[in-house]
């Protein structure tokens, strides 16, 4: 039942490698932007319930820095969903189906979320406590968002389980009793409030000229809260990965060995990350964390052909030559990332200034 329901597969203009490290090489991206948007709305929110000055005050720069963050995370998810859409389609439109309702409510969640984080910007003063009601309500629309597509990326690995459509087919098909839905999503969240801590701290490091006490107060509870949750966050791993099938728990513990080794760098990583947070040396705090996000992205690819290995593979992909679209892209891509580059120093220099 499950072989009937995946549709085939559509034909690439080159090599399929190509759109593998492209997706690589962007999705690291989106996660950084999206951990420092959630985990850092989330601290600025409980900042602002604990009503602290200098704590308002980090409230208060995190909700003028979060709708930017918010357009960085969405720009930068667009390349490596249409990525994995080119090299997984058959499977991430079939679960985006199934799930219908969940998936659909992601766009207007999202206008609602952004329009709550501008008024808790703009008018943060004049709000007082009500702007902690909104930015509450937004950080929980947020975490909906999140396990929505963490809930998608689960199921389109599942094709034994698309079957379960024609007891749902009003598109309100759910998995989340799978056993490690519930690590997963959570690892992500904790994940996220740990790189949020750690933009908390660097951006303190750009308040220091204007704002003293909160660039100190900033940098400090920033790592503090980094080394807490990754901690906590390590042993939710460790669930997460005793909670997957024997099959891909064993990718990572020497049946592949390009999977055994990304997971014993990661271990490395984490060790070096905690000893250097609880040092509080943020340079190399951050110097350890970006390349565990990029190696947790490899290892999420892993983990994902080992969910599919029994019906497809990425080999199986056909190609009809066509480079042009490939060269016109890779320009765009090159001449985008300037822009982003230049639009990020230029917000910087305006944020470090207000």
């Amino acid at each position: 039942m499950a072989t009937i329901l995946i549709p085939p597969a559509d034909t690439l203009p080159v090599a399929w490698g190509w759109f593998q490290f492209l997706l690589l090489l962007t999705f690291p991206l989106h996660l950084l932007a999206m951990n420092a948007m959630l985990g850092g709305l989330i601290l600025g929110v409980v900042a602002h319930l604990r009503g602290d000055e200098v704590e308002r005050r980090l409230a208060h720069r995190i909700a003028v820095i979060t709708p930017m963050l918010i357009a960085l995370t969405v720009n930068l998810g667009v390349a490596p969903y249409l990525f994995l859409q080119v090299l997984y389609g058959q499977f991430i439109y079939t679960s985006s189906i199934l799930m219908g309702i969940g998936w659909i409510l992601v766009v207007p969640l999202l206008m609602f979320a952004y329009r709550g984080v501008y008024l808790y910007d703009f008018h943060f003063e004049k709000l007082g406590r009500l702007g902690l009601v909104i930015g509450g309500i937004c950080a929980v629309i947020f975490l909906g968002i999140a396990a929505i597509f963490s809930h998608n990326m689960l199921l389109m690995g599942l094709p034994e389980r698309f079957g379960e459509y024609f007891s749902h087919l009003d598109g309100s098909m759910l998995i989340a009793s799978e056993n490690s839905f519930p690590f997963r999503y959570l690892h992500m969240v904790l994940g996220a409030l740990a790189m949020g801590g750690l933009a908390v701290a660097l951006m303190g490091r750009f308040r220091a000229e204007r704002d003293l006490e909160l660039a100190e107060y900033s940098a400090k509870h920033g790592l503090r809260v980094f080394l807490g949750v990754t901690v906590i966050n390590t042993v939710v791993g460790i669930l997460y990965l005793l909670s997957l099938p024997r099959g891909q728990m064993l990718l990572f513990m020497g049946r592949d060995m390009g999977a055994t080794i990304a997971f014993a760098l990661g271990l490395l990583l984490t060790v070096g990350m905690l000893f250097t947070a609880w040092r509080g040396r943020l340079w190399m705090t951050i110097a350890h964390a970006v390349p565990l996000v990029v190696i947790m992205v490899f290892m999420r690819s892993w983990l994902r052909t080992g969910y599919l290995q029994k019906y497809y593979t990425l080999d199986q992909l056909q190609v009809v030559p066509q480079y042009s679209p490939m060269i016109f892209f890779f320009v765009i891509l090159i001449f985008g990332l300037l822009c982003l580059g230049w639009l990020w120093k230029k917000s910087a220099e305006a944020l470090a200034q207000t």
